[in-house]
């Protein structure tokens, strides 16, 4: 089976063929809940496991509030870069509090 993601034991054509026989067939089914039980017996996956998968697709076409998975990667990469900025911001001050005293040093030896 190929993975989508080296976490994930389900390939992200069997996750998107699951959550499209969701919405395909929830019709059928007295309820959505009743359709992802049935459906995610025959996918071999939890309940809560394609529910989620079906949420997650609903947020990625709008239809539900939510962060995308791009703007959740546009985000971690804010986030590193914030760090990145962060710890070189701290770098400069060190060295300047260090040239600032050296300067010192030099002035009072004279």
């Amino acid at each position: 089976m190929i993975k989508g993601n080296s976490g994930n034991r389900f390939s992200t054509e069997v996750r998107a063929r699951a959550v499209r026989l969701v919405l395909e067939n929830e019709a059928d089914y007295p309820s959505r809940s009743k359709a992802v039980v049935s459906i995610s017996g025959k996918i071999g996956c939890s309940p809560e496991t394609l529910r989620d998968w079906v949420k997650k697709q609903a947020v990625e076409s709008g239809d539900r509030d939510g962060i995308t998975l791009s703007e959740r990667e546009e985000l971690k990469a804010l986030q590193r870069e914030n760090r990145e900025l962060k710890q070189a911001n701290d770098i400069l001050r060190k060295a300047s509090a260090f040239f600032a005293a050296a300067d010192l040093d030099r002035l009072r030896k004279r």
